[in-house]
């Protein structure tokens, strides 16, 4: 970590307009030079994929099937690998920056806060998240531990994020997003891949990858990634202790067995300490003290999945997964073990009906080792989920009208049967226009933490102030409306609208129990969302792609009559009002590329402190001499020395402000 007494004495500002006017003034310059002078053997488009086939890309998480992304009734957007590699991004939270809508929040050094149309949280629980299918959402606190979440990021294919619920297709917790990595198979990744690096927060990196041929129909590729990351900034200055470092490694292997059959086995497994410092209640004044942690996490999954292709309409798909999670900390420990097989059948009936139907089970088993600052009781429990889905794709007039019916069924051990359907209209009144609209219900079910937790904050006496779980806490309910419309006007433009209100009913509050200030979770909060997310992409010349995006969003908190709640509101100022990207990725002379990333963030209030509104600005300088090797230089949160951007919630650690930062990479293929 750099000091803040060795930072330049340039001002914030000044530095803002230094790096602002250099960075339009530089494109500017190069986008005329490339745009004047050709480049001999060098690609005249600036990616693999213009606009025009960017907007023909199959993606499968709206539907479960493959669609066009142009005719997909949903708010969707894709991150592509190359828009990975040119956002200089080094972990998977800050390759979901480059969504328009979605919220990507740092809490420290290695914890984040990621939602999507609100209700963001360190424990953001409306967000389901799957890995190549396996999800990785913890029923815990129906969230997801960012810190252990990782690959090869020159692994992934793409990522497919929907603003909006995806209960139908997907299931509980699916209720505002649904974020679907999608990695290349291994027949895609053959060869060896070299990726290292380092700098001022990013203090080291490595991955290495091989890939493999057995035979003409089977593909392996194993690969290790190691990474070290630097304190980030405490707000009175010097460092937060909260650095931390991790290994991985994991394989994948595709086989096709015939020309209808595929099988895919995969797994990966993690090791690594993250630094951190919590305040722990004591039973002396000041109640407090602090406790420097080194938190210890490993784990591992396998996955194996058959696909087997009746026709082109037809398809039937059986996918089976382990996973098994370790975390140990100074306030709290978690062994958990899951189990999920999920079948899916696909077929045509009739011209103009798919119908998608499928069923799946998951057992989950955890150990939890208690502390006075957070207990679950029983300190172990098995959790089953059950689940059945049907839904049919209906052409109502060829190339113009389609309509998506269907519903999900589940059986969790908190509240019982779910239901969970949706409508989606879509309408082509042109070639390159597409207007849709949906209508979804979706649940949040109960964690096991709102079950069954005992948390006893610090600073206070014990048992003053001690919030309790709820076995009869029951299923948060949203009703949500969309009204979407996507058009391609011209080869070099896209825009992208979708507009949203969503109605929730039973959400979670805290009600006094009439003992001291001690609470217990109930279901005494209802309110609504409503805003609109507009994104646009511009191919401003051959070799510079610009790509800008505007999110507004209003939440509106209210307690039930007679509510003693008293911390719950606060949720609606959690995710920012507005927020404003702007993307520049330009060709140079030389196969040099030059990548601008500017964002904006509006001010939030997180337990009840306020975090300023910011601005922040990544660059990248990047170098392919040849297919073989690339060098990059990357410069993040360039307009400040450091800013907050979420503070911890109910867990009591240090709060921590980002750093600017500066890293080098190097890249090797053969």
């Amino acid at each position: 970590m750099v000091s803040a007494s060795l930072l330049p004495t340039v001002s914030m500002y000044r530095l803002s307009k230094i790096c602002l006017v250099l960075s339009i003034a530089l494109t500017s310059l190069f986008a005329h030079a490339t745009e004047t002078n050709g480049v001999p053997g060098y690609a005249n488009d600036l990616t693999q994929l213009s606009l025009e086939d960017l907007m023909q890309v199959e993606v499968t998480t709206v539907s479960r099937s493959p669609e066009k992304l142009s005719h997909a009734p949903a708010a969707i957007a894709v991150v592509t690998e190359d828009d990975i590699r040119r956002s200089g991004a080094t972990t998977i939270p800050e390759a979901l920056r480059l969504v328009p809508g979605l919220q990507v929040a740092r809490v420290d050094a290695h914890g984040w806060a990621v939602s999507a149309r609100g209700f963001n949280d360190v424990f953001a629980n409306k967000l389901l998240v799957m890995i190549d299918g396996r999800t990785i959402y913890t029923p815990l606190f129906s969230g997801v531990f960012w810190d252990v979440q990782d690959t090869v990021l020159e692994d992934i294919d793409r990522i497919e994020v929907i603003r909006g619920p995806g209960a139908t297709q997907w299931g509980a917790n699916a209720v505002n997003g649904v974020i679907n990595i999608i990695t290349k198979s291994a027949k895609e990744t053959q060869g060896l891949l070299l990726s290292g690096g380092g700098g001022t927060e990013k203090r080291g990196f490595s991955s290495v990858r091989y890939g493999a041929r057995f035979n003409a129909d089977t593909y392996i590729r194993v690969y290790a990634k190691y990474v070290n990351r630097d304190d980030q900034a405490a707000p009175t200055g010097g460092s937060a202790n909260d650095s931390w470092d991790m290994y991985r490694g994991g394989f994948r292997l595709d086989w096709k067995t015939t020309d209808v059959n595929l099988i895919t086995f995969q797994g990966d497994i993690y090791s690594g300490r993250l630094n951190q410092v919590y305040t722990v209640p004591t039973t002396v004044p000041p109640f407090a003290a602090l406790a420097p942690d080194k938190l210890r996490v490993s784990g591992g999954n396998l996955l194996a999945r058959w696909t087997h292709d009746f026709s082109a309409d037809a398809q039937l798909t059986l996918q089976a997964y382990y996973d098994r999670t370790v975390r140990n900390a100074v306030i709290f420990g978690e062994d958990r073990d899951t189990g999920d097989i999920d079948v899916q059948h696909r077929f045509k009936a009739g011209d103009r009906h798919t119908i998608t139907l499928g069923g799946g089970y998951r057992l989950t088993h955890d150990v939890i080792r208690n502390s006075a600052n957070i207990s679950l009781m029983p300190s172990a429990r098995t959790l089953n989920l059950l689940n059945a889905f049907v839904q049919d794709e209906i052409e109502l007039q060829p190339e113009h009208w389609s309509l998506t019916i269907g519903t999900k069924l589940e059986h969790n051990d908190f509240t019982g049967v779910e239901v969970q359907p949706s409508a989606r209209i879509l309408w082509a009144p042109l070639e390159r226009h597409a207007i849709w609209a949906s209508v979804s219900r979706a649940v949040r079910t109960p964690s096991r933490a709102e079950d069954d937790v005992t948390l006893n904050p610090a600073g206070v006496p014990p048992g003053f102030a001690t919030i309790h779980g709820n076995r009869n806490f029951d299923s948060e309910k949203l009703i949500a409306y969309e009204l979407g419309y996507r058009v391609q006007p011209h080869k070099r433009i896209t825009f992208d609208l979708a507009g949203f209100y969503n109605d929730y009913d039973d959400l979670r509050s805290f009600e006094r129990t009439g003992t001291m200030f001690q609470s217990v979770a109930a279901n005494n909060l209802f309110g609504e969302t409503y805003g609109f997310e507009a994104s646009s992409t511009l191919q401003a010349l051959d070799r510079w792609r610009l790509t800008a995006g505007y999110t507004f969003l209003n939440t509106q908190l209210h307690k039930r009559h007679g509510s003693t709640d008293t911390m719950s509101e606060v949720a609606e100022r959690m995710s920012p009002q507005n927020q404003i990207s702007l993307r520049s990725s330009i060709n140079l002379p030389g196969h040099v590329e030059f990548d601008q990333f500017l964002r904006y963030v509006d001010s939030i209030v997180v337990s009840s402190s306020g975090i300023p509104s910011y601005w922040s600005l990544d660059l990248r300088l990047g170098w392919k001499p040849n297919p073989h090797w690339e060098f990059s230089v990357v410069g993040q949160n360039l307009l400040a020395p450091s800013h907050p951007e979420f503070y911890p919630t109910f867990v009591s650690s240090q709060r921590t402000e980002v750093e600017r930062g500066v890293y080098g990479k190097i890249t090797v293929r053969f």
